[in-house]
């Protein structure tokens, strides 16, 4: 590339705690279905209301800054942020500007195999606005005043970014991180998570003009406005136009970046320290207690489940970008293990159960969750319980049951919880595998395709796979096709 793109992110987050962040009004993260229900005189900005810090905020902010392996601050500030909007009640923003919480750290990304460190610059810690709402074809706009207040993160990265894919990957890994930590559901639809993008173009080392894309609401918006905004600087550059310093909004439909306004710089904005609020002092005690209480995160989990489970690259990764499915895929492998007859039957390839577990979690149950209408906010353990998907696995390795019986047993155990064994006695689903029974239903099978028969003893092969197939429909599906195939040969051979 003639030009070299510096890109750093600027990363919100509201964070799910119970109350605001400097009062006790309910956290509804602005999702409300009525507006200003959850509000007080301290987060609509009233005179003469004084702020208190929520603490269990600041101790997400803490546990985030250990996952990204960062300095967390033994000692921190709030300030006032100054400027003003019609959905910011107290004229000014109460955030971090001199003493963040946390400072430093990484996040790893990794795009076709290759490993890039993203370093991250820090996180800090701040009260949300409310929002506006603006009636169609009305000459007035409305205030909605539950979001603020509601606590917020916000990331900042160094400028070590160079692509469109790069930014996504970080935003989806960073997203993962604060699900996995429990602080953020870190919706981009709803808005929980909200990202902008800093972008120049350099020349020769030589640094160009940055441009702000603000409110990008989608993984997609993150990569293709970026991937937009190099094209068009580059070719304002080829061009001898020259880059303006501004902020610039994303077109989702139309796929451009649109300037929106000059860019106001930091000191626009009058930092100064928050009077009402105390310094946090102490943190190292906190941090400290945190530490021990961190969770497994995506990339140790990733690791594990490899060597662990022996899982290609690939099942691991949809399990653990899902993290109550990881879960639950934990929990049946447990069942294999502590069933003393299981863990004896399967002790030499106990390998096999977990991937037949994990192809029938990635692949049969969403498609029966679709057929059957499920919410998609539903729970498999209150469909399924670990210990019957665990025994419906065994059952399906032991060929107790063909593939299409396994399909038409786990349908029935979706829908209605009942145990596998129950179910195939129930509807009479048992695979066919008493050789005697079966030779009698292949002879006949003969018998009545000579033509085919004669067609696999000359060397076509595709032949015996019509034949398992007619066994199969003779059989009412409870045939093992396996065992029928050995049979064919012998008999046929």
């Amino acid at each position: 590339m003639k030009y070299e793109p510096t890109i750093g992110l600027e990363i919100h987050a509201e964070l799910k705690t119970k109350s605001k962040m400097f009062c006790d009004s309910p956290n509804g993260l602005g999702l409300e279905k009525e507006p200003n229900v959850n509000i007080c005189p301290v987060c609509t900005g009233q005179p003469g209301t004084l702020p208190v810090i929520n603490e269990e905020a600041v101790q997400m902010v803490l546990k985030t800054g250990l996952a990204l392996e960062a300095r967390v601050a033994a000692f921190s500030k709030f300030d006032r942020k100054n400027y003003f909007y019609p959905d910011l009640p107290k004229g000014y923003q109460i955030s971090q500007y001199d003493k963040p919480l946390v400072e430093g750290g990484f996040l790893d990304v990794i795009n076709n195999d290759k490993i890039s460190r993203i370093r991250i610059r820090r996180v800090h810690l701040e009260e949300d606005t409310g929002k506006l709402i603006h009636p169609k074809g009305a000459n007035y706009s409305l205030v909605d005043l539950n979001r603020a207040g509601v606590p917020l993160m916000e990331l900042v990265t160094e400028p070590d970014i160079k692509t469109g894919v790069q930014a996504r990957k970080f935003c989806q890994e960073l997203q993962l991180i604060l699900r996995y930590l429990d602080v953020s559901d870190a919706d981009m639809e709803k808005g929980q998570m909200r990202c902008e993008v800093n972008i120049s173009l350099a020349k020769d080392k030589v640094f160009g003009t940055k441009v702000e894309i603000k409110n990008l609401n989608s993984f997609r918006a993150v990569e293709k406005s970026i991937d937009y905004e190099i094209k068009r600087q580059s070719k304002a550059l080829d061009e001898g136009k020259k880059i303006i310093q501004e902020t610039r909004g994303w077109d989702d439909a139309a796929g451009i970046t649109v300037s929106q306004r000059a860019k106001e710089e930091a000191h626009d904005y009058r930092y100064f320290p928050e009077p009402d609020l105390p310094p946090l002092v102490d943190l190292d005690k906190t941090v400290e207690q945190l530490r021990f209480a961190l969770p497994e995160l995506p990339k140790q989990k990733r690791i594990r489940f490899a060597k662990e489970y022996d899982l290609p690259v690939g099942d691991v990764e949809i399990l653990v970008q899902k993290k109550e499915l990881a879960c639950y895929f934990e929990n049946v492998c447990s069942e294999f293990a502590e069933t003393e007859n299981w863990a004896n039957l399967f002790k030499d390839n106990i390998k096999k159960l977990y991937k037949l577990a994990v192809n029938y979690l990635i692949t049969e149950i969403p498609r029966i969750a679709k057929i059957q209408g499920a919410n998609e906010e539903y729970r498999l353990e209150e469909k399924i319980t670990p210990e019957n998907f665990a025994e419906f696995i065994v059952l399906t390795a032991q060929a107790k049951i063909s593939s299409s019986g396994a399909q038409a047993v786990l349908a029935e155990m979706f829908k209605t919880g009942i145990d596998p064994s129950h179910i195939i006695e129930a509807k009479d689903l048992g695979q066919l595998n008493d050789e005697a029974e079966l030779q009698e239903i292949i002879k006949n099978v003969i018998i009545n395709n000579t033509k085919t028969a004669d067609d696999y003893k000359k060397g076509n092969a595709n032949a015996l796979q019509f034949l398992v197939g007619q066994a199969m429909k003779a059989s009412g599906g409870k045939a093992n096709p396996r065992l029928a195939a050995e049979i064919f040969k012998k008999l046929l051979e």
